[in-house]
């Protein structure tokens, strides 16, 4: 048998579940002032965040374009510079426009492949400096042997520097 409440009970809790939805409204409000206060003090201190990888691999090409179509080459020479420029003009455009669709198409796959060219390179870091710590620890082992006069035996030392 379901027991119904006094009717002050019954807007008692809706009181009180009003209460919490208005504050998990301030709360949201808040955090969200909060971090759009954030994201304009780090663009003041650091300028605008880069964009995807996609939109980055364009001002690359554009800049690569525009230092092609600038370059006064003199292996050139003189009398083919203005129709070797047209030529490299055209070869950058070619480009540019191959480029161009596949970007558009696949712009997620450039994120996807910045953060594995991250993640290969934390893992090369992360070799070279093993590799490292086991060559410091047998020239170390090497040179100690030689202090007490000892032969450290065949090797060869490897200077990265």
């Amino acid at each position: 048998m379901s027991e119904e409440l006094p009717p002050s009970d019954a807007a008692g809790r809706e009181a009180v579940d009003e209460v919490r939805a208005t504050d998990a409204d301030a709360w949201a409000t808040a955090c969200a002032e909060d971090l759009a206060a954030e994201k304009s003090r780090r663009r003041a201190e650091y300028g605008p965040p880069p964009g995807s990888a996609a939109e980055e691999l364009r001002k690359l090409v554009d800049a690569v374009t525009d230092k092609l179509s600038s370059i006064q080459s003199p292996l050139l020479g003189a009398v083919a510079g203005p129709a070797a420029q047209q030529v490299v003009h055209q070869v950058v455009q070619q480009a540019k426009a191959a480029v161009e669709p596949v970007i558009e198409r696949n712009p997620d796959v450039f994120d996807h492949l910045a953060a594995a060219g991250s993640e290969l390179l934390a893992a090369y870091r992360s070799a070279v400096q093993a590799q490292e710590q086991r060559w410091t620890a047998r020239d170390d082992a090497s040179r100690d042997l030689k202090d007490r006069g000892e032969d450290p035996g065949p090797g060869e030392r490897i200077d990265l520097d």
